[in-house]
């Protein structure tokens, strides 16, 4: 047991994803919060890192497709043996991303997909997004970029990654319109267009559920407080449970139906509440990103970490 607890732990994560859902954001973001980066590393020459000395500082290895020997049963393999090695702590990052995004990111940029350098972007994300699947079901953490501007992304590695990694579970609460769908990679979701609706209101039609205005008309809803405790009594009783489940991040959403007025309040209370029993929260207002009239705010609140666009 002596000569084992001397052995120097190897903290390790790979980032890996579907090329155009921001890999190389997510690996700069790791190596700017101190990690040793290498990008496209082979996976043959992987072991060779854990059976050599600590760098004394974790490593964040970028895999993708293109790497030289890539192979998904290989690397799963490997996931798998690095997990059940006691020298080595590794997590495994996987950026999703809808198809019809990267298209998008691909189309702008005019680059050719390196999984159809003769074809067309769609023909090689679709081969690539294939390939990727049964890794994409093995990662511990599914970040899903599809909305994401860059800095959202560095901020949710962040979240995971940088100093508050070792809380054990990060929790993020998003809002959201249900006009617009509910946010992919969310764990739970909960309506709110029970609540009674600002948007009636003319004077508060403008504001949105970060306002006390806006907060004390809904508020006034008999069944809101009593929602809100629910609520937050039963995330707190299954945040443990998670824990023990082995999961180290769970988004959890709140839609209404433009996004702006009963999901942000509420998603604002409970973010703060959790906050204060000692969880890690992020939270993100997904419609109110996409107002360009928006004033961003900047710091933290209540601990909380509050992501701009």
């Amino acid at each position: 047991m002596t000569q084992t607890s001397q052995i120097s732990e190897h903290r390790v994560v790979f980032v890996t994803g579907p090329s155009g859902a921001g890999r190389s954001t997510a690996i700069n973001a790791l190596e700017d919060m101190g990690y040793e980066v290498i990008d496209n590393l082979p996976l043959s020459l992987v072991p060779r890192l854990i059976e050599g000395e600590s760098l004394g500082r974790p490593i964040a290895l970028g895999l993708d497709a293109r790497n030289r020997d890539f192979n998904a049963t290989a690397l799963i393999e490997l996931i798998d043996r690095l997990h059940v090695d006691p020298r080595v702590s590794l997590n495994v990052i996987y950026l999703d991303c809808a198809e019809d995004e990267l298209i998008r990111r691909f189309s702008q940029t005019r680059r050719r997909h390196p999984m159809a350098p003769d074809g067309t972007p769609m023909i090689g994300i679709a081969r690539e997004v294939d390939l990727l699947a049964p890794i994409r079901a093995r990662a511990d953490h599914l970040i899903e970029t599809t909305e994401m501007s860059p800095h959202d992304l560095r901020a949710e590695v962040a979240q995971w990654f940088g100093s508050a990694q070792d809380a054990g579970l990060a929790v993020s609460l998003q809002s959201f319109s249900y006009k617009r769908g509910v946010p992919r990679g969310i764990d739970m979701v909960f309506d709110c267009r029970f609540l009674r609706n600002p948007h009636w209101i003319a004077a508060l039609r403008a504001l949105d559920g970060r306002d006390p205005e806006v907060v004390a008309h809904i508020e006034t809803d008999p069944r809101f407080a009593e929602f809100v405790a629910k609520i937050t009594d039963l995330i707190l009783f299954l945040l443990p449970a998670q824990m023990d489940e082995g999961k180290t991040h769970l988004a959890i959403g709140f839609g209404c139906t433009g996004g702006q007025h009963r999901s942000v309040a509420v998603t604002e209370l409970i973010a703060t509440r959790l906050a204060s029993a000692g969880w890690p929260v992020a939270k993100r207002h997904r419609e109110l990103e996409r107002r360009a009239t928006v004033m961003p705010t900047t710091g933290t609140d209540a601990g909380i970490k509050v992501k701009q666009a």
